[in-house]
């Protein structure tokens, strides 16, 4: 039987155009409570990774007007004081989930902070370059790809900062 073959996703295609490498892992949407950290823990549970290594895409709007992205362990939570400081801001706050896709191209739940529309200021936490690889979302629910996080940074022209709340 023909094994069945999961569709590129803009990120993907992105990645393989850069000659980036990477792998795609996909998992059945609908698993766990979407929209709450534990939805990230329970998707890299399921998939066998280390949560540690999952990091979620969240966008968020400077006083300044400025769009920007940040990506944080599933686990976490963003501080938003930090964040600011990161980007040079007085303050940020996150993106309304109806206005995600039109800054992003992407919908609430699989927005990756590759392929977006524009290529705006990202910022890493410091723990993504603890690992080999990391994941982030390819683009979809249901799909996400493993590579190394220097080279996401170099094709975002990120930077890494402590941008989570200390608990």
């Amino acid at each position: 039987m023909a094994k069945h073959k999961e569709e590129k996703t803009n990120v993907m295609r992105v990645l393989d155009q850069r000659k980036i490498p990477y792998t795609a892992r996909f998992y059945e949407d609908g698993e766990g409570p979407e929209g709450t950290r534990e939805y990230g823990v329970h998707v890299a549970q399921a998939l066998g990774q280390d949560p540690r290594r999952g990091f979620k895409t969240l966008v968020a709007k400077g006083a300044s007007g400025g769009i920007y992205v940040f990506e944080v362990p599933v686990a976490e939570n963003l501080d938003l004081k930090k964040a600011a400081r990161a980007v040079g801001e007085k303050s940020i706050q996150l993106l309304h989930v109806s206005e995600i896709n039109a800054v992003t191209g992407y919908i609430r739940g699989g927005c990756s902070p590759v392929g977006m529309k524009k290529l705006y200021p990202t910022v890493f936490h410091e723990t993504a370059l603890d690992y080999d690889t990391i994941y982030i979302s390819a683009g979809k629910i249901g799909a996400q790809v493993e590579l190394a996080p220097q080279a996401l940074l170099e094709l975002l022209r990120g930077q890494t900062a402590d941008i989570i709340v200390k608990e």
